[in-house]
């Protein structure tokens, strides 16, 4: 599951993707217009800026924008920044791995092969859609 965390950075890198090229966008209007606590995107932004995703500039004309273009920033990579990992234990992550307390080996264990293959699958998906790319409302989801 999506941390808070991360659905409010991609809700305001999103905001910032659909000004891309307009100048700096101020901190208020993006916390109005998605609905972020201002403080609580203070610390994303910053955080969002020192990856290098954002740039700002203080004072009156000030703002924040993106500092590459929207169809150069994946959906994944904003995941990875602000969950660490795409996988859903720590056994599957690449970036982050930890073996699973309590497990048996996971040569036997058939739970991490189905999460490799969960976070493989993820990956593909949200490393292939940036930021630039229209997602259809009405898709076809299978089993919802």
């Amino acid at each position: 599951m999506l941390s808070q965390r991360t659905r409010y950075t991609i809700r305001a890198l999103l905001h910032l993707a659909d000004r891309h090229g307009a100048g700096p966008v101020r901190l208020s209007e993006i916390a109005a217009a998605q609905n972020i606590p201002p403080k609580f995107l203070t610390v994303m932004m910053s955080q969002m800026t020192r990856a290098g995703l954002i740039s700002s500039r203080r004072g009156r004309e000030g703002g924040y924008w993106l500092a590459r273009p929207p169809s150069e920033i994946s959906y994944g990579e904003i995941v990875r920044l602000t969950r660490g990992s795409l996988g859903l234990l720590p056994c599957a992550s690449r970036l982050a791995y930890e073996r699973c307390e309590n497990c048996i080996s996971e040569e036997q264990c058939r739970l991490h092969r189905v999460m490799l293959m969960v976070r493989d699958e993820t990956a593909r998906i949200l490393d292939g859609l940036s930021l630039a790319d229209e997602v259809p409302h009405d898709m076809d989801i299978a089993g919802e």
